[in-house]
């Protein structure tokens, strides 16, 4: 085996781990895998006896080209709501890689992740969910060591966000949210029904809803049934920090599209409103929930 073929064979030991880090970079599993092909095809242009660490080389690579998209974007992609459709589709077509199924990552810290700027982004992402220490940031953000430290505080601060109730109400709302989303997913009106309060109201930006549909619906009936006709978009809900509270994101490929929002009230959902314009949806504080943080891998300090 010769200096490139051995190349190679490292380069594809290292591919799920690039891969996995481009996808928290840039949200889109195409877009990630574009990124670590550009990689390959950089390292084919360089002499493999210049590459002392192959896995540090990479890496840095993989970085710079997610760095450059990112700042090429800007933060809080406007996306159009054609993408619904799009990806209600690809949920019924999931990718066959055992590699990708085994790198899921919430759609929810995706969309959370889009909101910060793309210095924190890298340096959150390399040092919190990657390891990565600042010495080694420092130079690809282009900030000093105690800089990017700060950079990743910062974004660490807006991922976990703070809660606008105690840690116990928290739980209670987020199990109530859990199981209408759950319910929601199966098109399960009877479940439905069990989390709602009677006189409970939903509204709805219209950009979120079919033509024709109906922007408020009142009433735990109309609002069930209302819920379960649009089954097939609550398989794309995930719960999230919606300024401070337990709410909802639909975001494929980590592009915020819908957030739901919910006023609950004695265990009970007294309404909840469906938020699509895209200047309602800028405003919004995104955060993912403290387990949802822990099971991420978010550590950092």
């Amino acid at each position: 085996m010769d200096g490139r073929d051995a190349l190679a064979e490292q380069f594809e030991a290292q591919r799920g781990r690039l891969r996995a880090l481009a996808h928290r970079l840039l949200g889109s599993r195409e877009e990630a895998e574009d990124a670590v092909q550009e990689a390959w095809l950089r390292l084919g242009r360089v002499d493999p006896a210049e590459v002392e660490n192959l896995p540090g080389w990479l890496r840095t690579v993989v970085t710079r080209i997610c760095l450059d998209a990112l700042r090429s974007r800007g933060t809080r992609r406007e996306v159009g709501l054609d993408e619904l459709a799009e990806a209600e589709t690809a949920r019924h077509n999931p990718p066959e890689d055992a590699a990708v199924h085994a790198d899921a990552v919430s759609h929810a810290l995706l969309a959370v992740l889009d909101t910060l700027t793309p210095a924190e982004r890298v340096a959150f992402v390399l040092h919190d969910m990657f390891a990565v220490p600042f010495q080694e940031i420092a130079p690809l953000v282009g900030r000093t060591p105690g800089t990017a430290k700060k950079l990743a505080s910062r974004a660490r601060h807006k991922v976990r966000g703070t809660p606008a109730v105690p840690a116990a109400e928290l739980a209670r709302r987020r199990h109530v949210v859990t199981a209408f989303l759950t319910a929601a997913r199966a098109g399960d009106v009877p479940g439905i029904l069990r989390v709602l309060a009677p006189d409970v109201v939903r509204r709805a930006d219209a950009a979120a809803l079919p033509p024709g549909a109906a922007h408020e619906l009142r009433g735990a009936d109309a609002v069930a049934r209302g819920t379960a006709a649009l089954a097939g978009r609550a398989h794309l809900a995930e719960p999230a920090l919606v300024d401070g509270r337990v709410g909802a994101v639909i975001a494929p490929r980590g592009r915020l599209l819908l957030a739901l929002t919910f006023t609950v009230r004695d265990d009970r959902i007294s309404g909840y409103e469906v938020l699509a314009d895209p200047a309602r949806l800028r405003r919004l504080a995104l955060a993912v929930l403290p387990d949802a943080a822990h099971s991420a891998g978010i550590r950092g300090r």
